[in-house]
């Protein structure tokens, strides 16, 4: 008899007519996946295989526009989902109501963060005080009426291929000797496996993901940290002999538990590497020749994707995979990565009333911060000589220097794209930047003459932490003093100013926390929640609101 190994997680909902649905599930062998609604909605289709694997992502038909059901998951006619027993409430599925006869169309409530650590098991304390995710699970679990996000975007970091867990630890040492490279990271696809069953099968974690939509994109720790930060970094990395693996198995893992789930079932029917591994007994090599044409040609593979939500659009950007990294032509996005984004920024101009752009990476950082990475992208590209690009790489490596400010041309064409269509009589009402990845959150606005109001939203860590001497850093890259200490970076790269100036209108807060957008009609609400430890002689972990603020009032 087949089992649930992983999941369920619900990815893609209908937001166009509210008919259809994506879950995803592994199963511990080969079978037919179905899932079956209280409503009569439902679907099946067979698992594929991938490294001795077996997934499935169930395309479920025939959902009410405007309805929640509950669902449950069966592998070859038996019931595995709801787990026996479960203390939480059904899994279902919400469907949004579709505008009909000019009524308005549903606004999006949408949260979002980045950077977490799977929450030790239950018992141990960690280091990084309670998850907010977990948190946010709990609180939904225990109160029926809490209003539950439309979608849950995940910015990047979903797992951490290079810190590991003493137990993850502990079980890779018992398939290979960790005294030999890549010594305590995963190695290969068997190894990212477990760090995706460490960390969605988290009871909490689970019951959520297979309640709540998910997308997801990812960063540089679900590979390694710094990944494609420069091309001497890549160059270094492919002379290794466990790089190629280590990266292959990355991308491979990837597509199969993130990226699959953020493709609609047009796109998904339109995708030859799906077809592939579906139509074979054993995908696996299908995908890592995809895997392999990735990373050898970035440009030959699309991780970026568009969804739109009623009247609000999402464009989610690859800023890892698609750079360029030459030095005399360093970007964020390769020119068809960017053509991409603004097309699809463009594409319907004037009908949509929110434009919201994921980049794992910020795009407005502290100003001392941003400075000092336009500075070291000119040490590096050797404005002032070969010992001060030695000096440039040395520091961009130790430091992190590698945001869109790292890539100036880049940072610019981002600036003039947003200016463009937040300007004139079709714009949005807003043009958000949601990124993650700096350990703390804030809000930034930029000083350009835009009819729409435009802003950078960062939320990080959602499980995770932070030096002291980082904090500070971050705190000084605002403060007056970083600023007069930026001008300085400037003068010595002969950079001059950057092409925008901008300003924090919210934090820094520090701690684990999640940002909510709340979208209706023209408007915009935001709310940053952190996870504080519970109240004396209480376990539990609380969300507690810090900033509830209407983005779309004057002043």
């Amino acid at each position: 008899m087949a089992g649930l190994r992983l999941g369920p997680l619900l990815r893609y909902v209908d937001w166009d007519t509210g008919g259809s649905a994506t879950i995803w599930v592994e199963a511990d062998r080969p079978c037919t996946a179905e899932v079956r609604c209280a409503d009569g909605a439902g679907g099946s289709v067979r698992t594929f295989q991938i490294a001795g694997h077996h997934y499935a992502l169930v395309p479920v038909t025939g959902l009410a526009p405007g309805s929640t059901t509950a669902y449950e998951v069966l592998l070859d006619g038996v019931r595995v989902w709801p787990l026996p027993g479960s203390a939480f409430p059904p899994s279902t599925i919400t469907t949004p109501a579709v505008a009909v006869g000019g009524r308005p169309a549903p606004g999006l409530r949408l949260t979002f963060g980045s950077c977490r650590q799977s929450a030790p098991p239950a018992g141990r304390h960690g280091p990084h005080g309670p998850d907010a995710l977990d948190t946010l699970a709990a609180r939904l679990a225990a109160d029926p009426d809490e209003a539950r996000p439309d979608v849950l975007l995940l910015l990047g970091d979903q797992v951490y291929a290079d810190q590991l867990s003493q137990e993850t630890r502990r079980w890779i040492a018992g398939r290979r000797d960790l005294r030999e490279a890549p010594g305590a990271q995963v190695a290969d696809y068997e190894e990212y496996t477990r760090l995706y069953y460490e960390s969605w099968l988290d009871p909490e974690i689970r019951w959520l993901l297979s309640t709540v939509p998910s997308l997801h994109i990812f960063d540089d720790h679900d590979v390694i940290d710094d990944w494609n930060t420069s091309a001497a970094w890549l160059a270094e990395m492919r002379a290794t002999p466990w790089w190629r693996e280590r990266v292959l198995s990355g991308l491979m893992s990837y597509w199969v538990h993130q990226h699959l789930g953020n493709l609609s079932p047009a796109e998904l029917a339109a995708d030859p590497l799906y077809e592939a591994v579906r139509e074979t007994p054993d995908g696996t090599e299908a995908l890592r020749a995809f895997a392999s044409a990735a990373d050898a040609d970035p440009g030959s593979v699309r991780w970026s994707y568009r969804r739109d939500f009623g009247r609000s659009r999402l464009l989610m950007v690859d800023t890892r995979a698609a750079r360029v990294l030459a030095e005399d032509g360093r970007a964020m996005l390769d020119p068809a990565e960017q053509q991409w984004l603004r097309d699809n920024a463009l594409a319907g101009h004037g009908g949509y009333d929110h434009l919201l752009i994921g980049s794992s990476l910020p795009w407005l950082m502290p100003p001392l911060i941003h400075d000092a990475e336009v500075w070291n992208a000119a040490l590096c590209r050797g404005e002032r000589g070969a010992r001060w690009a030695r000096i440039g790489e040395d520091l961009r490596r130790r430091s992190d220097l590698e945001h869109w400010a790292a890539f100036p041309a880049s940072f610019a064409a981002l600036s003039d794209l947003i200016e463009e269509v937040g300007t004139g009589p079709r714009a949005p009402a807003t043009v958000c930047v949601l990124s993650g990845d700096v350990h703390h959150a804030y809000v930034a606005e930029p000083r350009i003459p835009s009819t729409a109001r435009v802003f950078q939203l960062t939320c990080s860590p959602v499980h995770n932490s932070i030096h002291a001497a980082v904090k500070w850093g971050f705190r000084l890259g605002w403060s007056r003093t970083g600023r007069w200490l930026g001008r300085g970076f400037s003068r010595h790269g002969r950079t001059g100013r950057p092409p925008l100036s901008w300003r924090r209108t919210g934090g820094p807060w520090f701690g684990n926390q999640l940002m909510t957008l709340a979208l209706v009609g023209r408007s915009a609400r935001l709310r940053l929640d952190q996870a504080h430890k519970g109240r004396k002689g209480r376990k539990a972990a609380r969300l507690v609101t810090v900033l509830d603020r209407d983005l779309t009032s004057a002043g």
